[in-house]
């Protein structure tokens, strides 16, 4: 076996039948629930339980953050949306359209994670808002990352489908 066909099958763009694109996915999911608006939920654990400093660490991570989401969504909103929408209705057209399973895979990858970034946005907008400290914050949090993770589960399952019915349709190999 020469390098090149290696390589080719590494970077296969048979995506759904990719081992690499379902450790992404997992990865991709993992990292979404862990890190809530940029601040890791283990944090918010250690906040709970040893209250002090670490409660203070988090709630300036969350300050910090949140200005700094907010700051992003006036200044350039408009624009990252107008970019995401584009992107997002290209890959949809190619993938679903057109029939390009490599489409379709960054499809179903990159529309949850905008979601994700929805999300963010109106959890840093709300405690922008409220400015909840310690209980208050700690459960505006971990809500968001239930929501998070529930989508993240409808996701994967939504994924896991059309992989298989990709997979069960086209064949593996074909």
């Amino acid at each position: 076996m020469d390098l090149l066909q290696t390589l080719t099958e590494m970077i296969d763009l048979r995506s759904f039948s990719n081992l690499w694109y379902w450790i992404a996915l997992a990865v991709m999911w993992s990292s979404a629930s862990h890190w809530i608006l940029g601040v890791p939920f283990d944090m918010v654990h250690r906040a709970r339980k040893a209250q002090g400093q670490s409660a203070q660490d988090l709630e300036d991570l969350v300050r910090i953050n949140v200005n700094r989401i907010l700051y992003v969504s006036e200044n350039a909103g408009i624009w990252l949306l107008g970019i995401a929408c584009f992107v997002l209705s290209s890959l949809a057209t190619l993938g679903f359209l057109l029939m390009v399973e490599f489409a379709q895979a960054v499809f179903l990858l990159m529309f949850p994670m905008a979601i994700v970034g929805l999300i963010n946005l109106i959890t840093a907008r709300a405690i922008r808002a409220d400015e909840p400290r310690e209980e208050a914050l700690y459960r505006r949090l971990a809500t968001s990352r239930f929501v998070i993770q529930f989508l993240g589960m409808i996701s994967i399952f939504v994924t896991a489908m059309w992989g298989m019915y990709q997979n069960l349709h086209l064949g593996v190999f074909g």
